[in-house]
This record gives structure tokens, C-alpha cells and sequence, in this order.
């Protein structure tokens, strides 16, 4: 009993780690011991892959802030940057050419 419980908790801790293959195993596993019924194996398994895809997007989203953040810090230009900066290349182009034809 003990050891089911600590593979249950290992599983609530690293949802996102595990396989839906991995998930639907150890659940079986309990099912068969007798230590959850069909049900409860049902709706552990949906919780389980519920919370493993909670947790994978939260992850990500972690990581895209994290990446954001360091992209903002390192005073790396941006898209946004670079299309500015060739407006005011045209804009100037364009003041050129009309400063010329004045001449």
C-alpha cells in the first residue's frame, strides 16, 4: 500500500513528465491490487492527464517569459526595432531626394 502511495505521489509531483502510457500502467496496477475501483481508476487517470497538461503549459509559459525577459535585458534589436529603424532610412531617403531636386 505504501509503495502505490509514494508512486501516486510521484506521479502529482511530475504529472507533466509522465507518458499517458505511464499514467493508465500504474493506475491499472492499482485497479488490479484492489486499492481503487474501475471508477476511481477512471477519473484518476482523466485528473492525472488533466493536471500533466496543466502543468506542461504552465512550464511553457514559464519558459516563454523567461525567454522574453532575457531577450529584453540583453538589448538584443527586435523586429520592431529593425522595420523602425528602416522607416527612418526611407523617411530620410525621402528628405534626401527632395533637398537634392531643390537644389
Amino acid at each position: 500500500m505504501m509503495e502505490n502511495m509514494k508512486k501516486l505521489a510521484l506521479m502529482g509531483i511530475g504529472a507533466w513528465a509522465l507518458t499517458e502510457e505511464k499514467i493508465n500502467e500504474t493506475v491499472e496496477e492499482l485497479v488490479q491490487k484492489g486499492e481503487l475501483s474501475r471508477e476511481e481508476g477512471k477519473d484518476l487517470i482523466n485528473e492525472m492527464i488533466a493536471e500533466r497538461k496543466k502543468q506542461k503549459e504552465d512550464i511553457e509559459n514559464k519558459i516563454s517569459e523567461k525567454v522574453q525577459e532575457t531577450f529584453e535585458q540583453s538589448n538584443i534589436a527586435t523586429k520592431e526595432d529593425y522595420k523602425n529603424l528602416e522607416e527612418k532610412i526611407n523617411q530620410l531617403q525621402s528628405t534626401l531626394e527632395e533637398l537634392k531636386e531643390k537644389k
